[in-house]
């Protein structure tokens, strides 16, 4: 593969801006990060915009026109990733929500085939639901939640086992201490989320392994002067917490508040539907039309239905509406997800020896090119 300087822009390495640098690409790695003067001639290409690290998605419920069912095939799934890649994403966990005990089985077995062949963009699955609190239930099907039983608890931790990664969403009221427990030890990334649990429940969940927290202060307990709620020890605790960043299902100011609260572990994630990287204004959740209108996806009651969203967008919306530094909002989109799902040395910087997985994002943070 010929060399590629790429001279101009602003790079991003994952920690800092480097100013007046270029980019070597060799053979599909990151060959240098050098001074301008001292970058090779051959192969040198001027750029203007920001280049930083590709973005990792831990919630991606579809995309490219396909949503994560069970009825989904191999070829869908790869349609899902592929529409995120080209939205300069360079890996996701496909996402799916509250189904029955066959399409969960259907979409874990799918999963281990896309990483059995290699899937480019799949990092493994996030299964949000089924075990859920019906209070706190979003666009999800109250038919279809339930607490975790026995064989539940078995097939998520065998599909942890044969995954890259597994994400599962669950509400401590549907999930005890214990089922927490042997989750994280088989592997699993729990995170807390659709819940309505107080303060000392959320803190019994994550002390019993618990990681994370699914679109922070949606579908959640909130902040009381007495009654913290799920989003309240979030914020009082170490754990990571995704954020869905459109300035909808989270006020600016209540933004700004978490990320004075959390200086680290706050990440980026777009909670897309299959509307993602298409014109189509309309699609079908579980029976129930998605209205995707005005930048918002709402079912036919009004209810949130995801996000009409990509990450170079919730970038711009945290730099220009929130205030967050461009440094901490890109490393929101990379490598704090990265670090999250202990994929650090793959994915979150750019050096020399790594791939070169990067986008060129306008001054805007609108997306202009991606390597991947």
């Amino acid at each position: 593969m010929a060399r590629e300087v790429l001279a101009g822009a602003r790079i991003f390495d994952g920690a800092r801006f480097l100013d007046g640098h270029a980019l070597v690409i060799e053979a599909g790695k990151i060959a240098a990060i050098l001074p301008e003067p001292e970058a090779p001639a051959e192969g040198r290409r001027a750029v203007t915009g920001i280049l930083a690290p590709a973005f990792l998605d831990l919630q991606v419920n579809g995309g490219g026109g396909v949503m994560l069912d069970g009825a989904t095939d191999l070829d869908g799934l790869r349609r899902i990733c592929a529409a995120h890649r080209a939205l300069g994403t360079a890996g996701v966990l496909p996402t799916l929500i509250t189904d029955t005990p066959e399409a969960t089985a259907h979409v874990i077995a799918l999963g281990i085939a896309a990483a059995e062949a290699g899937v480019p963009g799949f990092l493994g699955l996030h299964l949000e639901g089924p075990h859920l609190d019906p209070r706190r239930k979003g666009a999800h099907d109250p038919a279809l939640i339930r607490p975790m039983g026995d064989e539940d608890l078995a097939r998520i931790c065998e599909a942890a086992r044969r995954l890259p990664a597994l994400m599962v969403t669950l509400a401590p009221e549907a999930a005890s201490p214990q089922q927490i427990a042997a989750l994280a030890g088989a592997g699993v990334v729990v995170s807390l989320g659709h819940s309505d649990c107080s303060h000392d429940a959320a803190r019994a969940a994550f002390a019993a392994g618990a990681r994370c927290a699914t679109h922070l202060f949606n579908a959640m307990s909130q902040i009381g002067n007495r009654a913290p709620g799920l989003a309240g020890t979030v914020l009082a605790g170490d754990a990571g917490a995704g954020l869905i960043a459109d300035g909808i299902h989270v006020h600016p100011a209540v933004m700004r508040l978490a990320l004075a609260a959390r200086p680290e572990g706050i990440f980026l994630v777009t909670d897309c539907m299959a509307f993602a990287g298409t014109d189509l204004t309309e699609m079908e959740l579980g029976g129930r039309r998605v209205l995707r209108r005005d930048g918002r996806l709402r079912l036919a009651d009004g209810t949130l239905a995801g996000a009409d969203l990509t990450l170079p967008q919730a970038i711009g919306m945290l730099v220009r509406q929130v205030g967050t530094a461009p440094e901490r909002a890109l490393r929101m989109a990379s490598a704090i997800p990265a670090a999250l799902l202990g994929l650090q040395d793959r994915y979150g910087a750019l050096a020399p020896g790594r791939a070169a997985d990067l986008v060129l994002l306008a001054e805007d943070f609108g997306l202009r090119e991606h390597w991947l």
